[in-house]
């Protein structure tokens, strides 16, 4: 074999009796093209403490070293020889950092005391270098079993170097002043590097003209790795390499690399970027298609890959370019059947005169959109705090859940937090505002430009409002939130929440919370809100309950089912009580079915919204939603009481019933609070302990679905609490019956 110049690629052959893969290469008389990437990284750090020479003090000296170097080196076969060329761009970032902190104690001249001395000292050294188009020796050697080795090197180039000391004093008897010192900038020379592959990489029998690897090794604090994507015989265009970039939230166009561990998130523009290289000696014309491959994947490996998009190029001879497309992806976390998707395979495939010449295929993990939980009122984050899992089960530890409030420095709302609270609360107008401060903060801890909510209860109605005042659109024209899902909002207001909130409000004790739950003013918030800016709304409705609080409905306990379901199209029933709404069964059978899309129904579900699918609607048609309801008049109490019940205590609370064809009951009291009905004759006829299922629901009602006369009744309310608690009574009568 010829000797090959210093700075070039060695092809070695051996043995005429090699393996299928050895002999297919053997007959390609042509050098190696592709691309060839080294990286060289260095991070150590030191730290020890002495004593000073007084014995009085310490010393203390931390070093570190973090050094990167990077070349990315494009092969390409030399002219009219069996050897190829390299030409490497490389960057070089290199820092030592050394700090010295001493501490001592003396005692001053004309002083009594031991004064505490202390001192700084910071040595920071700097290397830069910056090189593109230089010669670099990549060698391929390959065996007669079928192996093969990559090698590289890399010539020594001038970059610059530069340092800074800095000294700071505290405690001296005499003062000293911090002192501070820059070193310009001054050339250096980066030493060449070499690295080798381990040898035992093998060709594919099927394809023995390409080479795809990597190697990496680590020795004293120190990684080079090696990573290739070669070929040979191949046509004059090839692809070079293809990278995905996505933009840094919350700045537009901020593109920054995906790294294949970290990823993307779903609904994020990815920016594809194919470079592709001509060898011909002439200009070339090309066109790039972007696919969406199944080759490899476990169940869809049969599916014909999807086109992406395709970009025409234009490449001068001997040179690369690069080509680009932005690519949405939305719904890439899943497939259309609502099976977690782990990986996107995609691939860059380059045309020359309408025939494929070349391709090449990356894995982008896309990860699903952040789903931020709104609580409801008299509630809290702990609301969801099962949902992570449930989230992890259903797709991966990829998908996160954000509970309003779970971390208050970034958003934390105030319905009232747990039941029996009757203290000041945010308005919904107030709560919104910590909803989008939530939602932002799920957007740059994910690097998410868009996030689904799901809400429970009021957190609903703070959730529209949210989306109607505050919510952002981006210049990728879709919303900020790609869906709403709703579990047993009261979008036409709470009856239970007039029976509550009057008591409260003659008291002059508004609860804005409360208060803002009665229909009547759900029916102004509805005019006043009417905006959803193309998010789609889905409400999950309950129903397992008679009538309740003189709804005429059947429902939840809190919510009739015509007012969880208002005007919105994308509605169920199911009968599940109000506080078993954030159980794992709804997330099953009607949340996830509504935010774990895949690419096909999203685009149908933008499509149906910007064609009018979304429940936006004019703030006349929002009124006439709940013109004459049984919600929208208000109810109210035949007898309400606040009072106040000490830790142990039984008491009875006197209700003066009139004659009437039945009579209820509704509460609200901390769950420690038990309260059982007692007629005018002393028979109960009702009952709600405390540590039963009865006593985590919101409003507590007992119904009495009988014809009742007029007397005295007793509600005799026992604490368990360790504290003072305060119970709202409202009772109400000729309510429909359990049979309506």
């Amino acid at each position: 074999m010829r000797t090959l110049p210093a700075l070039a690629v060695g092809l070695t052959l051996s043995g005429a009796a090699a393996p299928v893969a050895a002999a297919a290469a053997a007959r390609c008389a042509a050098g190696w093209a592709g691309t060839v990437e080294y990286s060289r990284h260095q991070a150590s750090s030191d730290s020890k403490t002495l004593k000073r020479v007084s014995g009085k003090g310490t010393e203390t000296t931390n070093a570190s070293i973090n050094d990167e170097y990077v070349a990315q080196i494009a092969v390409r076969p030399a002219p009219g020889g069996e050897y190829s060329i390299g030409t490497a761009n490389i960057n070089l970032r290199a820092t030592a950092t050394e700090t010295i902190n001493s501490s001592d104690q003396m005692i001053c001249p004309h002083e009594r005391t031991m004064r505490q001395m202390s001192g700084q000292f910071v040595s920071r050294s700097q290397r830069r270098g910056n090189a593109s188009g230089l010669e670099a020796g990549v060698d391929i050697t390959t065996d007669n079993d079928g192996t093969y080795s990559v090698s590289v090197r890399l010539p020594e180039f001038q970059g610059t170097e530069s340092g800074s000391n800095s000294a700071s004093f505290s405690g001296q008897c005499k003062a000293k002043e911090a002192t501070n010192q820059k070193i310009a900038d001054v050339p250096t020379t980066i030493d060449a590097m070499r690295f080798s592959s381990s040898g035992e990489d093998r060709m594919q029998p099927s394809d023995p003209n390409r080479l795809t690897g990597a190697h990496s090794v680590t020795s004293y604090g120190v990684t080079e790795s090696l990573r290739w994507n070669l070929r040979r015989c191949g046509g004059d265009l090839r692809l070079i390499d293809l990278k995905f970039e996505d933009m840094r939230f919350p700045t537009w166009d901020a593109w920054k690399n995906i790294t294949e561990e970290i990823g993307t998130i779903d609904g994020n523009i990815v920016r594809l970027t194919a470079v592709v290289a001509n060898d011909s000696p002439e200009e070339k014309a090309a066109t790039v298609k972007f696919r969406d491959t199944y080759k490899g994947d476990k169940w869809d490996g049969a599916k014909p890959d999807g086109l992406l998009g395709e970009v025409s190029i234009t490449v001068p001879a001997g040179e690369q370019r690069e080509v680009q497309l932005k690519w949405d992806s939305s719904g890439y976390a899943w497939f259309d059947d609502g099976r977690p998707r782990f990986t996107q395979r995609i691939k860059a495939e380059v045309e020359d005169k309408g025939k494929k010449v070349d391709d090449m295929t990356r894995n982008l993990k896309v990860a699903p959109k952040p789903l931020v939980l709104v609580h409801g009122l008299w509630s809290n984050w702990r609301a969801w705090e099962s949902w992570q899992n449930i989230l992890t089960t259903s797709h991966s530890y990829d998908w996160k859940a954000f509970p309003v409030g779970e971390k208050p420095e970034h958003g934390r709302m105030n319905t009232g937090d747990e039941m029996g609270n009757f203290g000041p609360t945010n308005t919904i107008a107030q709560n919104a505002v910590e909803l989008g401060n939530y939602v932002r903060y799920a957007q740059k801890d994910r690097n998410a430009w868009h996030v689904d909510l799901v809400a429970h209860s009021m957190g609903g109605l703070i959730s529209r409002r949210y989306i109607h005042a505050t919510m952002p659109t981006y210049p990728d024209g879709k919303p900020q939130v790609s869906h709403l899902v709703m579990l047993e909002t009261p979008n036409r207001g709470s009856s239970c929440a007039d029976l509550i909130s009057i008591p409260l409000e003659l008291a002059g004790r508004s609860m804005d919370a409360l208060r803002e739950l009665r229909p009547i003013n759900v029916l102004r918030f509805n005019a006043e809100n009417n905006n959803s800016k193309g998010v789609p709304f889905s409400v999950l409705a309950g129903n397992p309950l008679p009538p309740v609080c003189r709804m005429l409905s059947r429902n939840d306990g809190v919510v009739a089912e015509p007012s969880a379901k208002w005007i919105i199209t994308d509605n169920e029933t199911q009968t599940i009580l109000h506080t078993s709404m954030t159980g794992t069964e709804p997330f099953a059978s009607f949340v996830k079915p509504r935010v774990a899309l895949g690419p096909g129904k999203q685009a149908a579900e933008g499509s149906s919204a910007e064609s009018g699918g979304s429940p936006r609607a004019s703030a006349r048609l929002m009124i006439l939603g709940v013109e004459n309801s049984d919600d929208a008049i208000s109810v109210m109490p035949d007898v309400s009481k606040v009072v106040t019940i000490a830790p142990g205590q039984i008491l009875d609370v006197a209700i003066p019933v009139s004659d009437a064809k039945n009579f209820g009951l509704t509460f609200v009291a901390a769950n420690t609070i038990s309260a059982t009905l007692i007629d005018h004759t002393g028979a109960v006829v009702g009952a709600s302990l405390s540590d039963t299922p009865e006593a985590s629901q919101i409003f507590r009602s007992m119904f009495v679905d009988r014809e009742v006369t007029k007397g005295k009744w007793i509600v005799r309310l026992q604490s368990k609490d360790r504290a003072d608690r305060e119970v709202i009574l409202s009772t109400w009568s000729n309510a429909g019956r359990s049979d309506t």
